[in-house]
């Protein structure tokens, strides 16, 4: 099998994980934090495993510039998630 189907068949994977699984539990949460929530302990878990993933899968990133917008975007997503968490968790009385 050569490389590049190889990676062809780990991006689909990747990218049908993310519109199943990942992709709706970052917009839940984008909409929690725009609503004023806190990250729960459990939603940390789950960013940092989105982080652990997101260096994993970086290889594949590079070799494939048709990706690399929706990396992007993803991580966009993940940045404005844990800003907004932690200006909610500053705004909390102590």
């Amino acid at each position: 099998m050569s490389e590049d189907t190889e990676d062809t068949g780990i991006i689909t994977v990747l990218l049908e994980r993310l519109n199943e699984f990942r992709l709706p539990r970052l917009l839940e949460l984008k909409q929690r934090m725009d609503a004023g929530e806190a990250l729960s302990d459990h939603d940390m878990e789950f960013l940092e495993r989105l982080m652990d993933d997101a260096r994993s899968v970086h290889v594949y990133v590079d070799r494939h510039p048709e990706v690399q917008p929706i990396y992007a975007r993803v991580m966009t997503l993940y940045n404005e998630i844990t800003t907004r968490g932690l200006e909610n968790e500053k705004s909390r009385p102590a």
